[in-house]
């Protein structure tokens, strides 16, 4: 367990020493789901993970809701920590994007970014599951999730919803359900064709996973044409979960090699 400071109403916990990189945790993940990523990474940088509000030893989220109350938080993190690098994975790597937006940093890494483009990111699935998730219903509201956003190998009904019955078995996922259908709002909000995207002045890495479904994959091409100084890599073997549970030590490696680069 890193070191733990709250900054500006998020806690961050810290990992290693070397040049800062802050870690921005995607929907339905909280900061700890990240601790094999910041450890591969604590060799070489000190790594600083964000709790987002709403989570763990974070304040509450306010009445209005955007991603730009995200990225005001993470910069008040990279103002504290002295950070230069922002790693962001799924919808952390929109807020990472749009960090990006409003200021400079010395590169920019992104995870599979909840970013639609032109209607990329399937939402009509949304105003369902918001309704389960409002009446209470969550184990048929992780159902409508798994089933919508295509992230298992599964489509048939009854085993997602067992899959749902097991992952809402404890408390964390049952907390962090509620804070959902903002998130999905923002991504539906700001569904473009990217063009907002090519202020982005960062050098930027674009990962993805060759497991992963295609309309999140599908869009790092079209964001490393509009980014003036970015590249992308679709990783064989990876799903969407590289940075948090199936493969942190080789999103690390990449995030690392790249930096070096950077740096030379």
């Amino acid at each position: 367990m890193g070191e733990i400071e709250v900054v500006g109403g998020v806690a961050v916990e810290s990992f290693g020493a070397g040049p800062g990189v802050v870690v921005v945790p995607g929907t339905n993940r909280r900061a700890h789901h990240y601790a094999a990523l910041a450890r591969e990474l604590a060799g070489a940088h000190t790594v600083h993970v964000v709790e987002r509000r709403g989570r763990g030893e974070s304040a509450a989220r306010g009445t209005s809701y955007s991603v730009e109350a995200e990225v005001d938080d993470v910069l008040g993190v990279l103002e504290r920590t002295g950070a230069r690098v922002v790693f962001g994975h799924s919808y952390g790597g929109l807020i990472a994007l749009h960090v990006g937006l409003r200021q400079a940093l010395d590169a920019l890494v992104v995870y599979e970014p909840g970013v639609s483009l032109d209607g990329s990111f399937d939402l009509s699935w949304m105003d369902a599951f918001n309704r389960k998730v409002a009446d209470g219903r969550f184990v048929s509201a992780m159902t409508t999730f798994l089933k919508g956003a295509r992230l298992l190998p599964f489509r048939a009904t009854p085993l997602l919803w067992a899959i749902s019955v097991l992952l809402l078995y404890g408390r964390e996922e049952r907390d962090l359900m509620p804070l959902t259908p903002a998130e999905l709002g923002e991504i539906a909000r700001l569904d473009s064709d990217g063009s907002r995207y090519a202020r982005i002045a960062a050098p930027t890495l674009l990962l993805g996973g060759t497991k992963t479904p295609a309309y999140l994959t599908g869009v790092l091409p079209q964001l490393a044409k509009i980014l003036p100084n970015a590249e992308y890599s679709i990783l064989p073997g990876l799903d969407h979960n590289a940075p948090d549970e199936t493969a942190p030590d080789e999103v690390a490696r990449q995030l690392r090699q790249y930096l070096v680069r950077q740096s030379r």
